[in-house]
C-alpha cells in the first residue's frame, strides 16, 4: 500500500502548452463579429498574437475599456491600422502574421538574444 505525503505539495509536471505566443505591437481600430453575431468596433492596442490549436487569437487593451482582450482573428472583420491608415478586409491573419515577423527582424534586441 502506497502512503501519501500530505505534506509535498509540489504539483506534477505539466505538459508543454500547445499556444504558442508571438509579440506584436501597434494599434489597430478592429471590426468584429462576436460569438452571437453581433459586430462592435474595438480600438485596440495589441500586445501579442497567441497561435493555438484551431484558433489565433489578437491580444491587447481596449482603449474604450482599459481592459485586456483576446479577440478570435477569425472573427475579425475589418482591421485598420491606426498609424498608418492601412485597411484590411481579406487575409488578415496572414498580414498579422507578416508584421508579427517583420518586427520581430527588426528588434535590434531580439537579434542580439537569437545570435547569444
Amino acid at each position: 500500500m502506497k502512503l501519501m505525503d500530505f505534506h509535498n505539495f509540489s504539483r506534477p509536471p505539466t505538459a508543454p502548452s500547445a499556444w504558442r505566443v508571438v509579440p506584436l505591437s501597434g494599434t489597430f481600430e478592429v471590426v468584429y463579429e462576436d460569438a452571437r453575431g453581433a459586430w462592435t468596433t474595438r480600438t485596440l492596442d495589441a500586445r501579442e498574437l497567441k497561435l493555438g490549436p484551431g484558433r489565433t487569437l489578437l491580444g491587447g487593451t481596449d482603449r474604450a475599456h482599459g481592459l485586456y482582450r483576446g479577440l478570435r482573428a477569425d472573427r475579425i472583420r475589418r482591421l485598420v491600422d491606426v498609424r498608418t491608415g492601412q485597411r484590411i478586409e481579406t487575409g488578415i491573419l496572414d498580414w498579422l502574421l507578416t508584421r508579427a515577423e517583420a518586427q520581430r527582424r527588426a528588434d535590434p534586441s531580439r537579434a542580439s538574444r537569437r545570435a547569444a
